[in-house]
Order: C-alpha cells, then sequence, then structure tokens
C-alpha cells in the first residue's frame, strides 16, 4: 500500500475518533478535546514559519490579535462568529504585514529576538490601553449562535462548540496540507535549505517569507477566535511568553519535516500538560528534560516514530535546531 494511502487512512481513524469523542467522553474531555484541536491548528500554523527556516515568538501574539478582535466586535457590535472568524484572520494578517517589514530584514536569531520584541511590544499595549479591558482583559463573551431554516444551535453548550471548532480545525488543516502540496510549499523548503541558491534562480525569498509570516498569521488569528469563544475570555496573560516558548517545544518534540509531526506533538504533549496541572512549579523543568531527551534520542522528533506507517524520512539530516546568527542586509 502506498504511503500517502496509508496517510489518509490514519488521518481518517483520527478524524472518526474525533468525532466519537463527545459521545464517549463528558464535557471536561470534550472542552479539553476543544482546547487539543485550537493548539493543533496553532502548531500547523507556525510551522509555515518554520518551512521558510525562522522561528517566531510573535505568533502567539498574533492568535491574541485574533481572539481580541473577534471578543470587540461581537460585545459591541454583535457580530456573528463567521465574520468575527473572517475579521480575526484578516486582522492577524493584517499585523502580521506589517511587522514583516521590520523583522523580515533579519533572519535566525535575529528575527527570533525581533520578533520578541515586537511581541512584547503588542501584550503591553493590551496591558495599558483600557480599550483592550486593561489586565483584566475582555470577558462575557457570548457564545456562537446559529439560526438557519427553522434549525437553531446553541454553541455555548461544550458538545456544539466542540464540533464547530473540529470543522474549522480541519478546514484549515487542509488548505494549509494543500498549500504545502503546491508549488508555494516547494518554494519554502527551497528558501529553508538554501536561501542563497533560491535567490540565484530568481526566487524573492523575503517576498515568500512574507507570505508565510502573514499567511500562518491568518490561522492563528482563526486559533484566536476560536480560542476566545471557547473560554468567553480574553487577557493578555493567555499570550503570554510561556506560552510561545510552549509552542516552539511542541513544534521540535513533534518534528517539522513532516505535516503530521506538529499534530503528534501537539496531542501528545498537551494531554501530558494536562497531567501535569498538579504540579504546575514542575512544568519548567520537565518540559525542559523533555527537550533534551528529544534532542539527543529523537533528533527528528516523534514523528520519525510514525514515518515507518505513514511514509517520510526516517532520518534526519543534520541541521542546527538553533537559529543561526545570519543577518540579510536592508
Amino acid at each position: 500500500m502506498r504511503p500517502r494511502s496509508i496517510s489518509t487512512g490514519v488521518a481518517i481513524v483520527l478524524i472518526a475518533a474525533a468525532v466519537l469523542l463527545p459521545l464517549v467522553a463528558g464535557d471536561y474531555f470534550t472542552a479539553f478535546g476543544t482546547e487539543i484541536a485550537i493548539t493543533v491548528l496553532m502548531l500547523s500554523s507556525y510551522r509555515i514559519i518554520v518551512l521558510t527556516g525562522e522561528w517566531s515568538f510573535a505568533h502567539v501574539v498574533l492568535q491574541g490579535v485574533g481572539a481580541y478582535t473577534a471578543a470587540i466586535l461581537v460585545k459591541d457590535l454583535g457580530w456573528p462568529f463567521p465574520a468575527t472568524l473572517a475579521a480575526g484572520a484578516a486582522m492577524s494578517a493584517l499585523v502580521a504585514a506589517i511587522l514583516s517589514y521590520p523583522l523580515l530584514r533579519m533572519k535566525g536569531f535575529y528575527f527570533l529576538m525581533g520578533s520578541f520584541a515586537a511581541a512584547e511590544a503588542i501584550r503591553l499595549l493590551w496591558r495599558k490601553i483600557p480599550f483592550f479591558g486593561g489586565t483584566r482583559g475582555l470577558s462575557n463573551i457570548p457564545a456562537p449562535y446559529l439560526e438557519l431554516g427553522g434549525v437553531s444551535i446553541d454553541f455555548g453548550h461544550t458538545t456544539n462548540y466542540f464540533y464547530l471548532t473540529l470543522t474549522v480545525v480541519i478546514c484549515c488543516l487542509l488548505l494549509m496540507w494543500w498549500m504545502e502540496q503546491a508549488r508555494i510549499g516547494g518554494i519554502w523548503r527551497a528558501i529553508q535549505q538554501q536561501d542563497v541558491l533560491a535567490q540565484s534562480i530568481g526566487i524573492e525569498s523575503r517576498t515568500y517569507r512574507r507570505l508565510a509570516f502573514v499567511i500562518a498569521a491568518a490561522f492563528a488569528g482563526i486559533a484566536g477566535v476560536l480560542l476566545a469563544y471557547a473560554f468567553g475570555s480574553v487577557t493578555a496573560n493567555r499570550f503570554s511568553l510561556n506560552f510561545a516558548l510552549y509552542l516552539m517545544i511542541w513544534s521540535i518534540v513533534g518534528g517539522t519535516r513532516t505535516f503530521y509531526g506538529v499534530v503528534l506533538g501537539g496531542v501528545v504533549l498537551m494531554v501530558f500538560d494536562e497531567s501535569l496541572r498538579f504540579a504546575e512549579e514542575l512544568r519548567p523543568g520537565v518540559y525542559g528534560l523533555i527537550l533534551i531527551a528529544v534532542m539527543l534520542f529523537f533528533p527528528q522528533g516523534l514523528e520519525r516514530l510514525l514515518a515507518p506507517i505513514v511514509g517520510g524520512p526516517t532520518k534526519a539530516p543534520r541541521r542546527d535546531v538553533v537559529p543561526s546568527t545570519r543577518s540579510e542586509n536592508a
């Protein structure tokens, strides 16, 4: 059987298992499943940036842009869910496009530090400006409600919102997978592996890096909208540096060379993370040990475990895990 057929079969089984989750589990696990789905979307969108060879601290804040956009629009203007979803994605993409002009003049370590500075500046605005609710954020976000053809669906119910989130996430994942298989995905990989060589054959690497940054931000914005409705509130602390670090660790542990790597890492580590709630102070140390163990024994990440089943590389080429310190001139 071909690897692609196996991959499709595995994906169908996982989706079927997710669909059946509310039928065999209570509201607690269903709500947790919603969080996992949103995290998978975040990790998959983050991987778009990684495909160009960059790592960013700003991705979580761009998720926050989508969350704040949805919260403001639904609370102040009463916008419906589809409109807030589109607006959140558009606003996150717009902010990313603005940030990309100074940030993408840098590469590697300098890009990473620049994204950190930009993220902290945006978080500071959220805390200091009353329009965004200050340190308390925005709360009492009403749940989505759909009325179509005499049928009313209240997505304030845990199960209904889980299915809504799962539908949106699956659609986004399919779109990202399609982009990766298309020509643009090949260009992103070429930039990651040999950006100078790519430029020598006429590829404008900065343009495609900017495109990846903006597209990834749009999907992060969608994840932010879903998160805002899921918790019914938005605060700046939810998009802190800690979460940005965890996002990077989950990506490294899962693996970024294949599409299913970050999905696997997100699911496994979200379940593991939930088990650490009783020992919150131990969490950073435990994640540090996990990262060291993965770098020593599974440098390609957990995706290597599934490579013989679903296809893909089984041996990682030599690469630098820590971003390089190269800098691109303006």
